[in-house]
């Protein structure tokens, strides 16, 4: 997701969509466990460069994680 799209959605949006992506992250994880093998580095890296954005976004607003 770009950073632009993050910046217009409000902070308990932002707090949804962190979850939506810890449970993704977790998944991944899973799978690469299971296999042995990660089947997409990229999207990996995509989930976890989103998280940092969604965590920074909140840092700047000021909001508990």
């Amino acid at each position: 997701m770009k950073i632009r799209d993050l910046r217009s959605l409000p902070s308990d949006a932002l707090m949804a969509k962190l979850s939506e992506l810890k449970l993704d992250a977790a998944i991944e994880n899973r799978k690469i466990a299971a296999t042995g093998v990660a089947s997409k580095k990229v999207k990996i890296r995509e989930i976890k460069r989103t998280i940092a954005q969604v965590l920074t976004l909140l840092n700047e607003r000021g909001v508990k994680v």
